[in-house]
């Protein structure tokens, strides 16, 4: 398993902790792992593959969950997505020529349903996805949401060490 040089600066310049694990989530409450394995997978059905990754990627991204990024990252592009979209993913408002209305959607909801600090869900956003896609869908991807969501608090908590993951 690797681990960061515990003394290597963080973007503050103080001193960033070794990236160490702290639990094992799957050994630990195999039956939580399990539940989530299965909330997961039933909630990306009817999803595309790339614009549920894209909804991966971005979560992560908003909750600094580096083990979810490089998982989700190598996930998008062992499925064939650029580069170029997932490292202009953070600055999409700035970059929506690069995806479609359908997933710039799904990408500003993510931010809402992540970021439920800054007015939960307004309904302009609701709005502006919900013509995009069918009640199923909304019902899948708001689900999905939820699901990366916790597995970001999951891993960044637990403490899972980013890099080892390798794509299927």
């Amino acid at each position: 398993m690797t681990t960061t040089d515990s003394t290597a600066p963080d973007v503050v310049g103080t001193r960033a902790p070794a990236h160490t694990p702290r639990l094992d989530l799957a050994g630990a409450a195999p039956e939580v792992y399990k539940a989530m394995v299965r909330f997961d997978s039933a909630a990306r059905k009817g999803l595309d593959r790339t614009l549920h990754e894209l909804v991966n990627i971005r979560a992560s991204q908003i909750n600094h969950c580096a083990f979810c990024i490089d998982m989700h990252t190598k996930d998008a592009l062992a499925a064939g997505e650029s580069v170029e979209r997932i490292v202009q993913l953070p600055a999409w408002e700035e970059s929506r020529h690069f995806y479609t209305p359908r997933e710039l959607a799904a990408i500003e909801l993510t931010e809402a349903v992540t970021v439920l600090t800054d007015g939960f869900v307004p309904d302009e956003v609701w709005d502006r996805v919900s013509p995009h896609f069918d009640t199923e869908e909304l019902a899948h991807l708001v689900a999905a949401i939820a699901a990366i969501n916790s597995w970001n608090r999951f891993a960044v908590t637990a403490r899972f060490v980013p890099g080892s993951y390798r794509a299927s």
